[in-house]
């Protein structure tokens, strides 16, 4: 946005309007990617892993709260922040398995985002497919020494 200033914006001019979409996608880029998902995928069944899949969740419900009924986190327009935290919708599937719990039933709302964002063309074209996914988790899951089968109890 500021390098390309004559190209569409994602962004709203007014810096503090800037500011909060970049907050959110730090904030999920933080918490949820790296802290989040590590958590659940690299610890076995146990206190350890409960305690990333309860974290986990209370910061969805965070965005969750942040979403509110609106259709995208920027209103009715898909912008910014979704565009951002879109890729994560693709591994809720993972976690959910390897950790034995349901985004829908706790966060029922960025369930209903995340599938109205890969209605778009443009995000079901992008995202990565389950298998390519589910590939991946394992090979997380060997570095960080879990077992393979304790991903697929289910």
């Amino acid at each position: 946005n500021e390098t390309w200033t004559e190209a569409a914006s994602f962004l709203p001019t007014d810096p503090h309007s800037r500011a909060t979409p970049r907050f959110w996608a730090d904030f999920a880029d933080k918490t949820i990617s790296f802290d989040g998902g590590r958590k659940i995928l690299g610890n076995k069944i146990g206190e350890e892993q409960d305690k990333g899949v309860k974290e986990f969740l209370e910061r969805l419900k965070v965005l969750e709260n942040e979403l509110g009924d609106k259709s995208y986190f920027g209103g009715e327009t898909f912008g910014y922040v979704d565009i951002a935290l879109v890729t994560f919708y693709s591994w809720f599937y993972r976690l959910e398995e390897c950790g034995d719990f349901s985004v829908e039933a706790a966060c029922p709302k960025i369930v209903a985002w995340g599938k109205r964002c890969v209605e778009r063309k443009s995000v079901a074209d992008s995202l990565s497919e389950s298998e390519k996914i589910y590939q991946q988790v394992l090979k997380l899951r060997q570095i960080f020494g879990v077992e393979q089968n304790e991903c697929s109890k289910h």
